[in-house]
């Protein structure tokens, strides 16, 4: 049988708190009680002598559901006892609620019963700095991790040659994952040594020491403005440009950047590495007609004082863009696939669209034309060299 004070918090002893228990009519003894799972406990309500009611006519719940009168024992005509055995952690942080009602139903007395696990040690500390302005540092709770009653986690930070100890104040927590976030009075070209300490009622326990530079954990925005383009009617190839952050733009910082990129219909992205520091890069050997989608990250190295690489950025948003289409499938002149390899089918299909231009039909082609073509794609191909200074990408 389930009862209405179900959901009633532990402070419901407070005559403030839901007008419960305004009039000391009942006592519950131990109070509060702070136990280890697979505890057992032993509680006992005491009436007050105006109540006029025995011990006989009272129920015990816990957490609103009603226990086996079997585990009661009638100590006096006012007094009642309950034991519970092996007991299992607090289905709430702020404690189960243990109540002693009349046989109507209406509370008489309450306690709050805190059933959990002292906490392991903070596992996978690591910190991060945005732009050397400011730190974030992130770490799991380790072993079991729910501790089932309340469990306080405190980031301390100093500096290395220092014995001051400082306290993070901005906390944050996603499912396993807790944050804290130092906002201000970063300092530079001094190792801090951070901590995490773990503490609540059943005891405390305290993380390895990380030792850090801040220049050695600098992370920035991901680069900006990312655009993806054609490069004039080249079925197999775009370009990719983007802007390079305020940041990094200081005489501390340098950048390097990574590509990747996907088809439309997939959800595989391939990554192109070796972009250097350069702020465009063209993507060759693409498939023709197709929507490609692209993102860039960046990551501060060769920062000065450092001997570390920096941390990668978050990838920037998607860009897109699509390759031309392959025209010469609809042509009178196309080629089988099977009679040329690849290489020499791209050049001939870039040929004939070029010769379109040239000649009226296919009977106007000759080999002149074709090393007529062949010098014009050398230098075009050099132009571009010279005048773009981007990387480029065979796709393989």
């Amino acid at each position: 049988m389930q009862y209405k004070q179900k959901f009633i918090s532990c402070s419901c002893r407070n005559p403030h708190s839901n007008n419960l228990l305004c009039v000391d009519v009942a006592v519950i003894s131990p109070q509060d009680s702070v136990l280890h799972i697979g505890s057992s406990l032993t509680a006992t309500c005491t009436l007050s002598p105006e109540l006029g009611l025995h011990s006989r006519s009272l129920l015990w719940t816990l957490n609103g559901a009603r226990l086996s009168s079997s585990t009661y024992r009638i100590l006096a005509s006012n007094v009642l006892s309950v034991t519970l055995h092996s007991l299992n952690g607090s289905r709430q942080q702020s404690g189960d609620n243990l109540m002693c009602l009349s046989a109507d139903g209406r509370v008489l007395a309450g306690s709050c019963l805190y059933v959990g696990v002292p906490p392991e040690k903070p596992v996978n500390l690591t910190c991060w700095s945005h732009n050397t302005k400011d730190l974030t540092c992130k770490w799991n709770q380790g072993g079991r991790a729910e501790t089932h009653i309340q469990t306080k986690y405190t980031l301390k930070y100093k500096l290395r040659w220092h014995e001051r100890e400082n306290e993070c104040d901005h906390y944050s927590s996603e499912k396993q994952d807790h944050f804290c976030y130092i906002s201000e009075n970063i300092a530079l070209f001094t190792p801090y040594q951070i901590w995490v300490e773990a503490t609540n009622q059943l005891g405390s326990a305290t993380s390895d020491i990380i030792s850090l530079d801040i220049l050695d954990v600098v992370t920035t925005d991901p680069p900006a403005n990312v655009h993806v383009s054609r490069v004039g009617d080249l079925e197999d190839q775009l370009t990719v440009r983007w802007t390079s952050l305020p940041e990094l733009r200081d005489i501390m910082f340098q950048a390097k950047y990574q590509i990747r990129y996907r088809l439309e219909d997939s959800s595989d992205w391939k990554v192109v590495d070796d972009v250097g520091n350069l702020t465009s890069c063209r993507l060759a050997g693409l498939k023709p007609g197709t929507v490609y989608f692209v993102q860039v990250r960046c990551n501060p190295v060769g920062i000065f004082g450092s001997r570390k690489p920096g941390i990668w950025s978050d990838w920037s948003h998607p860009a897109a863009a699509s390759t031309p289409s392959d025209l010469l499938q609809r042509g009178s002149c196309d080629l089988k696939p099977s009679q040329q390899n690849s290489t020499l089918r791209r050049e001939l299909k870039q040929f004939f669209r070029w010769l379109r231009k040239h000649a009226y039909s296919c009977s106007g082609m000759s080999i002149k034309l074709y090393d007529q073509w062949r010098v014009l794609l050398q230098k075009s191909h050099k132009s571009r060299i010279r005048v773009d200074s981007v990387c480029t990408f065979m796709i393989r």
